[in-house]
């Protein structure tokens, strides 16, 4: 489990990642998306979540180079947009956000969706692009188990990684498991529920307990569960509270409380029926 800020998960082929990075979706304004992720290096942040979609890549490489920071020590991960999957395509939308990162290598790319009979021409290229060692670790984003199931029986690389909507409502637990099983790391976008379970009465009253907020408590259930979080915010206190998750741990009996609170609720698409 994650100790402190700096504390990374090891991938199946050895590359590590931090437990905590900063996810910048739907960060539009350059200024605003510069200064966002150069507060969260400056508190301690060493990962950055950024796609192709959320066309601000040109701002978050352009805070990483003005940083004082080796480009070694901060894990920037970028993905594949459903328009621009394929083999060709993809291997074309790669150089294109390698520019506007302005950066020589990416250490983690992530197939976006699995769009229907694209996807595994598009894992292709990730294969080809790991193997060319401009990319440091590949995986999927929003892959349902069939999904996988379906890329392990043509892959050459099995993903190191499966990005996907996971909070207290939505705690995956069958497809957690199956990535246990199978060494894929989990990583959680919305990894809040956009918000709205802060004020479940369970988690405001086990923030209290421990002198926190709510999103904390959150947080903090995702890490002890071995769950890598992209928590998104451009509010410097609310990037250092995001931060601030190391000082206490959750008991067995609180950790069973939040668990008690899936309902399997989705606030983002479902992988299978989405309009590619």
């Amino acid at each position: 489990m994650s100790s402190s800020l700096q504390t990374k998960l090891t991938l199946h082929n050895g590359v590590e990642i931090p437990y905590i990075g900063l996810g910048v979706y739907k960060m539009e304004d350059k200024a605003e998306t510069e200064a966002a992720v150069q507060e969260a290096l400056k508190i301690g942040y060493r990962s950055i979540d950024t796609a192709s979609f959320y066309q601000n890549e040109d701002s978050v490489g352009n805070a990483i180079k003005n940083a004082s920071i080796k480009r070694e020590d901060i894990f920037v991960t970028t993905k594949v947009w459903n328009s621009e999957q394929g083999y060709d395509e993809t291997l074309a939308a790669f150089d294109s956000s390698l520019k506007k990162l302005q950066m020589d290598y990416i250490d983690l790319y992530l197939v976006h969706w699995p769009v229907k009979e694209k996807y595994l021409d598009t894992w292709r290229a990730l294969e080809r692009l790991y193997n060319e060692g401009v990319v440091r670790a590949i995986g999927v984003s929003n892959f349902h188990i069939h999904h996988l199931e379906t890329l392990f029986a043509k892959a050459n690389e099995k993903p190191v990684l499966n990005q996907v909507e996971l909070h207290p409502l939505l705690s995956q637990v069958p497809l957690r498991a199956f990535c246990t099983e199978h060494q894929i790391a989990v990583e959680a976008w919305s990894p809040l529920a956009r918000g709205r379970i802060l004020k479940e009465s369970i988690l405001n009253d086990i923030a209290k307990k421990h002198g926190k907020t709510p999103a904390q408590v959150i947080l903090r259930w995702h890490l002890q569960h071995h769950i890598i979080v992209i928590p998104k915010s451009v509010r410097a206190e609310r990037i250092q509270e995001n931060a601030d998750l190391f000082d206490f741990s959750l008991s067995k009996e609180e950790m069973k409380q939040i668990d008690a609170l899936n309902k399997d609720e989705r606030y983002g698409k479902d992988p299978d029926y989405i309009d590619f």
